[in-house]
């Protein structure tokens, strides 16, 4: 009963530093909220940035996961390029060995002592009306779970092991005798460990215990970490699955980038052991492959030691396990950032692009800060706004083929895209909203000041025509749930709006890209003929009713799609509107 107790206690321990790594992470995204996003969506123009980037993130939310899901949304949505994206892969590899220093000293010292009143602190900020003081609470609750979590997990299962010393002894010697193959079989280990457990921190963590009882020695510990950073990918292409080819592709870029790594380590495994052992030493500490051997010779009773000396071992043996972990993903980094453009063209031919659609969602022409002067870095914006109008106008044609699709599997999947653009829309608008506010914070001209007005107006009114989008593929879907069917006449009626309203689109993408544009009178006879349409239509839609022509409730999905359509057309005149309101605020 005790043994089961035990056991139940190490997975409950195992389950607080998860959920407490968890709020921890949360905790820290929160207070840095948007700060982080135009961190990282600012500082890839170069590969160094790149790294740092990927790096301090990872180091501040606690979770390389955490990070490169928010790289793959970022690509899927176009305001990463792939290359870039490589880029702070790999600086989250880096960011992510700070989890395993944070986890040795766990181990070694008894940071829980801290823990408890850390928690009642935690809870107090938690209780603030003040968001900032809510998220610093949360991640000193966060922190001080996982750090009760792993004493929990580092108590019972040595007290598990007192009861099971020499069965386990004999299990795991069992499985060290295949030489390198039981390097091998423990890199596997800590690669499906790490996929179940879908952490890697975690898996680092039953690595350390492990090696802390004299279990496993160094030499499987360190290939247990390489198993976990082969494992720890698997979330990233998890979240790229309903994604995009471009995030796709940075997802494979991930896995690649560590197998690579954990392969060229396997080659030179012996001189890399020896390595760390030197470090180590010269650190001032026991070398790392003889306090394993000590600590398992100890559990084994062939030797004896004080707790002092124990105590040596383990913490030897610890952070040479960390130093390990820092150092691979250092190096790598360092080895394989030369060979991106190679990583690219792999993840390109590996993952190749769907038949019929090119995704080009990124950002075209910002890569980076403004240019030398202000209106270089407003020529840079007005191409985006362009690029930012045919992708809204990609997105119209979607809603196109939603609204005449039959079929509900493929409404499904063409109201999936219909939320994808919508997000696409919201992203853009915060990239080029950030872009223009750091071009206005430098001296500018009046007349600068006048088109970065417009410009904040038009991004604005792009970024609804996306949410206008979306609304569409609300009602259809609420449509499909009652059963209804809009028949060929309301088709016909619609796609006779939506044939005014693609020749808005058109006119607002022409607008858009003519220089000292002063005449707009042909959006507004677009806008003209698509109220006049509506007109008609909400006529013709009374005059049905009173004939049962069709369904009421049918008859309510027409019209709501209708006023989205007329909505749309409004966005699409403001569009230029806000094109000629720029000369409007000179004068």
């Amino acid at each position: 009963m005790t043994t089961i107790l035990n056991v139940l206690s190490v997975l409950g321990g195992l389950a607080m530093f998860l959920y407490g790594m968890a709020l921890m992470s949360e905790g820290l995204q929160k207070s840095a909220g948007d700060r982080l996003r135009a961190f990282m969506a600012k500082m890839t123009s170069n590969a160094f940035k790149r790294v740092l980037t990927g790096t301090v993130v990872t180091c501040l939310v606690q979770s390389s996961s955490a990070t490169t899901i928010m790289v793959v949304s970022f690509v899927n949505a176009g305001l990463l390029t792939l290359g870039n994206a490589i880029g702070v892969i790999m600086g989250a590899n880096i960011g992510t060995t700070l989890t395993a220093w944070i986890t040795s000293l766990g181990f070694s010292g008894n940071i829980a002592l801290f823990a408890v009143p850390m928690m009642a602190f935690g809870y107090l900020m938690h209780c603030s009306k003040k968001s900032a003081l809510k998220n610093v609470g949360q991640f000193l609750m966060g922190f001080a779970v996982m750090y009760v979590g792993l004493t929990f997990m580092k108590d019972c299962a040595n007290a598990i092991l007192g009861e099971y010393q020499t069965g386990m002894m004999s299990f795991f010697g069992s499985i060290n005798g295949f030489g390198f193959g039981s390097i091998l079989l423990f890199l596997v280990a800590g690669a499906v460990l790490t996929i179940v457990l879908q952490a890697s921190s975690a898996t680092m963590a039953i690595t350390m215990l492990l090696a802390a009882s004299g279990l496993i020695d160094f030499k499987l510990a360190v290939a247990m970490v390489l198993g976990e950073n082969i494992g720890t990918t698997i979330t990233a292409n998890i979240a790229a699955a309903v994604a995009n080819t471009s995030a796709k592709r940075a997802a494979r870029a991930h896995t690649i980038f560590n197998i690579v790594g954990v392969i060229w380590v396997l080659i030179v495994f012996g001189p890399i052991v020896k390595l760390i052992s030197y470090i180590m030493v010269g650190l001032g500490f026991q070398d790392p492959v003889y306090a394993s051997g000590q600590l398992a010779a100890i559990a084994e009773g062939v030797v004896e030691g004080n707790p002092e000396t124990i105590e040596l071992y383990k913490n030897s043996l610890l952070y040479g396990i960390a130093m390990l972990h820092t150092l691979f993903n250092v190096t790598n980094t360092l080895v394989l950032i030369w060979f991106t453009p190679l990583i690219e063209k792999a993840v390109v031919w590996l993952v190749k692009e769907p038949k019929g659609e090119t995704e080009v969602f990124r950002l075209k022409y910002i890569s980076g800060g403004p240019l030398s002067t202000a209106e270089l870095s407003l020529q840079e914006a007005k191409q985006e706004l362009i690029h930012f109008a045919e992708i809204s106008r990609k997105g119209f044609g979607y809603m196109r083929e939603a609204i005449n699709e039959i079929d509900p599997d493929k409404f499904d999947a063409l109201n999936d895209k219909l939320i994808k653009y919508e997000e696409i829309s919201d992203r853009i608008e915060y990239e080029i909203a950030s872009y223009l506010n750091e071009v206005s914070s430098n001296e500018i001209s009046q007349e600068a000041a006048n088109e970065i007005k417009a410009m904040y107006k038009i991004i604005g009114e792009m970024e609804s025509l996306g949410d206008s989008g979306e609304a569409i593929g609300r009602i259809l879907k609420r449509k499909n749930v009652h059963g209804k069917v809009f028949d060929k006449s309301i088709l016909d009626r619609l796609n006779k709006m939506m044939d005014l309203v693609q020749k808005a689109y058109d006119v607002m993408i022409e607008n858009l890209k003519q220089d000292n544009l002063r005449d707009i009178s042909n959006a507004e006879n677009c806008e003209y003929n698509i109220n006049e349409c509506r007109n008609h239509l909400r006529e013709e839609h009374i005059v049905n009713i009173e004939s049962n022509s069709y369904n009421y409730l049918t008859g309510v999905y027409f019209m709501d799609v209708l006023s989205e359509l007329e909505k749309i057309g409004d966005f699409l005149i403001n569009v230029s509107q806000a094109v000629v309101g720029k000369y409007e605020y000179e004068n």
